[in-house]
């Protein structure tokens, strides 16, 4: 008989090399050191320029052309992304611009109508008109008008090899035209890929100059004697990467490079608990329902004067907050909430299904602490305590929902699914924890 183990399944191949999102930190690292030493640069090179590093919210948003230019070469020269069948391009068949005139004016007129729709949903929500949001305002208000020219001859290029030109903004402007059938189902595909872009995009250039300037400004070889100075630097560093290539992945949503979401989220479920994480539907921050630092103190004012200890729990939180980053690098330009872009297997995807939520969550706890609190009050330790859980359930929730979201829309998301259970490093613990859970509860039966 024989006593051979069956073959090991494989871990499906990821849709995004590591490379790409490695060429995107070592970009932005460049950008950031040279905005730092700036000063030094200048008078090195003995220009008439201001002596002061470039921390300004400019020079923050040109990170995002420092990030995305490598992984945009990258992705076409090392990985060839636009020759994959999943852009739905056919290169070797062009077609004569005749041929696609009318499909592209059509398109056009859904795209512009989209966007014109979102601009006027900008005017009408007032937050966005207050800080942080007005650098988000400015920039897209100044875009809007080369935008406007500069997708004509883009979209009638890409019609010309695109094997279905057809697409949601294609039915969208059918929808708005009136003369030939469209696909309701293409058209809300279109503007939820749309509102997604829409509501994340500003959300996210307005988080970027903010910690850009921190890091930039900031000396930093007096804070490399202090755990706490070196570990603010260093998670600031952290939030930084997040935020650029996370914003460079809203922006880059095109079919050349294999970016494009090819789905949003469909399940209101998943629409609620990721809008309640950000402004202004956020329930953790300021006075929302789920605020849980009433009265607390971070960790370093609870381990001052322990100095092995604040040296210890500052590296944890530096690691999580890499991890964090990592989840976030790994996506490359591909990037976003709510959407199906292809599937991540890479990177610390291969030890959890959701290495941001779990980082950001642990952070939090051990950044906070919430359970302990300066009052003395056990009222607010309770409550501190039972909103941070309330919130790392949400997440738990998104998770899930997202989940629900990939496995509907690609087999390969099901069979890394089922790799992850049985050899995720993670998930296949939290796995085994579940099954004992639920194995342990009592089965009810009916009376006789």
């Amino acid at each position: 008989m024989s006593t051979s183990q069956p073959p090991v399944p494989q871990r499906p191949a990821s849709d995004v090399s590591a490379a790409v999102g490695l060429w995107g930190v070592a970009g932005l690292a460049v950008w950031i050191c040279f905005c730092h030493f700036w000063p030094e640069i200048s008078a090195a090179l003995g220009l008439a320029a201001p002596q002061e590093r470039l921390s300004g919210p400019y020079a923050g948003l040109a990170g995002l052309v420092a990030a995305a230019l490598p992984m945009v070469v990258v992705s076409l020269v090392k990985d060839k992304v636009h020759r994959r069948p999943s852009t739905g391009i056919d290169w070797s068949k062009p077609r004569p611009v005749a041929a696609i005139v009318d499909i592209s004016i059509t398109k056009l007129a859904g795209l512009w109508a989209t966007w014109a729709a979102i601009g006027a949903l900008y005017c009408v929500a007032r937050w966005y008109w207050d800080e942080p949001y007005l650098l988000s305002m400015q920039v897209l208000g100044t875009l809007a008008g080369p935008l406007f020219v500069a997708s004509i001859p883009y979209v009638i290029w890409l019609d010309r090899v695109l094997v279905e030109p057809r697409d949601g903004a294609w039915h969208f402007g059918a929808l708005l035209i009136g003369r030939e059938p469209f696909d309701p189902a293409q058209v809300w595909h279109h503007a939820r890929a749309w509102a997604v872009k829409g509501f994340f995009t500003a959300f996210m250039i307005s988080i970027v100059p903010g910690g850009f300037g921190i890091l930039v400004q900031n000396d930093w070889a007096p804070l490399l004697r202090d755990p706490v100075q070196l570990a603010g630097l260093l998670i600031t560093a952290m939030f930084v990467l997040d935020a650029q290539i996370g914003t460079v992945g809203y922006i880059m949503t095109m079919k050349p490079l294999d970016a494009q979401i090819r789905s949003a989220n469909p399940f209101l479920a998943g629409w609620l608990a990721a809008l309640i994480c950000y402004p202004p539907f956020q329930l953790m921050q300021g006075n929302g329902p789920l605020y849980y630092q009433t009265n607390t103190q971070n960790w370093a004012y609870w381990f001052a004067g322990h100095e092995l200890v604040l040296w210890a729990w500052a590296g944890v939180l530096v690691m999580l907050a890499a991890i964090y980053a990592w989840a976030t690098v790994a996506f490359g330009l591909r990037f976003s909430n709510l959407t199906y872009r292809g599937v991540l297997t890479g990177g610390p995807y291969r030890f959890t299904k959701h290495p941001a939520y779990l980082a950001k969550n642990t952070f939090w706890w051990l950044e906070t602490l919430p359970f302990l609190v300066v009052s003395h009050s056990f009222t607010d330790m309770v409550r501190n305590t039972f909103f941070l859980a309330c919130v790392s359930a949400i997440y738990f929730w998104r998770a899930k929902t997202e989940e629900a979201h990939l496995l509907a829309e690609d087999p390969k998301y099901r069979a890394y699914a089922d790799w992850m259970a049985q050899h995720g490093l993670i998930t296949r613990q939290f796995r085994r924890l579940g099954q004992a859970l639920r194995g342990r509860r009592q089965v009810l039966h009916p009376a006789e």
